[in-house]
């Protein structure tokens, strides 16, 4: 056999044997039709054992931290709880997590994970990371951060500092869910969604960069039925920090951006349908990757992603004869 020949099988070995040992990504489940169901998503799964794939592990945030806003209470109000994310990690009083990647309800391809390379503390901000790389079954990796059995409150205003990612198929949120969600063994009905009631402070879909939405979900208004209220600005709204609040009482909820009352919903507003927001309800923070309502992810869209959070802050009336 020639040499020449020699040195191509050589070659064509070694060709064959990386493409049998790269491992590609694809976009797995990241389209889908129908109905979505924003707050389905807000199931607990148990933590399962990993099998990754080897990915970097880098965990650097290249964003300073914003000028800050102190903490002013709004007349007749008070800071009850608080989370500025100045420390070193997580604070557990704080924050759990949910864990799992089987689409939460909306057909969205990323496993949600506990790792620092998903959710850590950086620069004095909570980052949420949504990363491309190959996890369980998924191929993407992200976080989703809740307050539930540590943190619950009822009524108040409740506010947080955000800079949202850009990219189509992105999908982050602040939101929150009745604190009864799954603890009812006995009446399985009255604790599951959408019967505990859900309550989106912000939603962010990358495919819309000017728009944000306030929503709430109940019986008969669940879902793509869900009561909300679009908010459009003339800038990419991922382009800097913004605040996001509801003011919430027994009269109804109401939506601000950057401080600009935007939507005020009665409890009227339901009709004879039930209203399911007199009870305590617990926080949310979460990176999605695609699903029915944001849609596919973008061949642009680039990885990592990030949600950083300045803080989280819940103030509540001042209680007769407090100061």
């Amino acid at each position: 056999m020639s040499d020449g020949r020699i040195r191509f099988l050589l070659l064509a070995c070694l060709i064959l044997v990386g493409a049998c040992r790269s491992d590609t990504l694809s976009d797995g489940d990241e389209t889908g039709g129908g109905t979505p169901t924003r707050a389905t998503t807000s199931t607990s799964v148990a933590a399962e054992a990993t099998t990754t794939t080897a990915v970097p592990t880098t965990t650097t945030t290249t964003i300073a931290s914003p000028p800050p806003i102190p903490i002013e209470p709004p007349e007749g109000m008070e800071l009850v709880w608080h989370d500025e994310f100045d420390g070193d990690t997580i604070d557990p009083a704080n924050w759990t997590y949910d864990i799992g990647g089987w689409g939460w309800g909306n057909g969205e391809a990323q496993y949600y994970t506990d790792r620092p390379e998903n959710a850590r503390l950086q620069n004095g901000l909570l980052v949420i990371e949504a990363r491309q790389e190959r996890f369980e079954n998924s191929y993407y990796t992200s976080a989703r951060l809740k307050t539930q059995g540590l943190q619950e409150f009822q009524y108040g205003r409740i506010e947080a500092r955000l800079k949202v990612p850009r990219g189509a198929g992105l999908w982050p949120a602040f939101w929150m869910l009745g604190a009864n969600f799954d603890r009812d063994e006995d009446n399985p009905r009255d604790s599951n969604w959408p019967f505990v009631g859900e309550i989106d402070v912000m939603e962010y879909i990358g495919r819309e960069p000017d728009l944000i939405l306030g929503t709430i979900h109940g019986p008969g208004y669940a879902g793509a039925g869900g009561l909300s209220k679009w908010n459009r600005q003339d800038y990419d709204i991922a382009d800097d920090f913004h605040t996001y609040a509801i003011e919430w009482d027994f009269d109804g909820i109401r939506w601000f951006y950057d401080g600009e009352l935007y939507n005020d919903f009665g409890r009227e507003v339901v009709g004879n349908r039930e209203w399911v927001f007199d009870h305590p309800f617990f926080l949310i923070l979460n990176l999605a990757v695609g699903g029915l309502f944001p849609g596919p992810i973008g061949l642009d869209t680039e990885f990592p992603a990030y949600l950083y959070v300045d803080y989280v802050r819940v103030y509540q009336p001042i209680a007769e004869g407090g100061q």
